[in-house]
């Protein structure tokens, strides 16, 4: 299954500038990156500081603001319960900058083949990357929603060192912890993962991607099958 986006060139660009609340979101999400604990970890301080460098240079350059029709997909049913949710956190200002644009998200699969019952329980919302709304080649961010119950299959990211910020719910990855609201789950390039969601309530994520400008043009989404066992 494909999203189809509409032709760029039929599509009204703006700046950043002229959208204050896409501004204000990149600001929310820089102050966020800044005030993470890192755990100790050189390796997630260094993440944080290049998206937070990233940012700011989206910031400085005020890139052009696709207006891009919204898109809604089965698993936004849960949205609003997942935002209801996170604004009991710290970060509840966040979810409030992420309110002020809900009606301007275009939730996809990203996959040319979604596994049977994940269309139900998956979908992601790219905020600043190739395909906008904020258009650059700095970084990608964005958010992920997964319905209760959700198994995400295990994947990997080609050059792509990312991150997730859990905003609601509680999420566990590769059956290795726990992580609730306020946590930060990092995975370098090439680590295969695979999420599990909360029984009883949806998870929303934010995630942002850093890697060379051609890897995250052309990152493709793809799934890992576990190996067949030897007979």
């Amino acid at each position: 299954m494909t999203d189809l986006l509409p032709d760029p060139a039929t599509v009204p660009l703006l700046h950043l500038s002229d959208r204050p609340e896409w501004r204000y979101l990149l600001r929310d999400f820089y102050e966020l990156y800044r005030h993470l604990p890192a755990g100790g970890s050189t390796k997630i301080r260094a993440h944080q500081r290049g998206v937070r460098e990233r940012i700011a240079r989206v910031i400085k350059a005020n890139p052009p603001i696709a207006d891009l029709p919204p898109m809604d997909k089965p698993v936004t049913k849960h949205f609003r319960r997942a935002l209801d949710q996170g604004r009991e956190a710290k970060h509840a200002a966040f979810i409030r900058t992420i309110d002020a644009v809900h009606d301007k998200l275009r939730w996809q699969y990203g996959y040319e083949k979604v596994p049977r019952g994940l269309e139900r329980k998956f979908a992601y919302a790219e905020l600043v990357g190739p395909t906008g709304p904020v258009v650059t080649d700095e970084v990608i961010m964005g958010l992920v929603l997964f319905a209760p119950g959700c198994t995400y299959p295990a994947h990997a990211h080609d050059g792509i060192t990312e991150s997730y910020l859990c905003l609601s719910g509680a999420v566990s990855e590769n059956d290795q912890g726990v992580y609730a609201p306020g946590s930060l789950i990092f995975n370098q390039p090439g680590q295969l993962h695979r999420i599990t969601v909360a029984d009883h309530e949806p998870s929303l994520l934010a995630y942002a991607w850093m890697g060379a400008t051609d890897k995250l043009a052309n990152q493709k989404m793809v799934f890992n099958r576990a190996p067949k066992p030897a007979r």
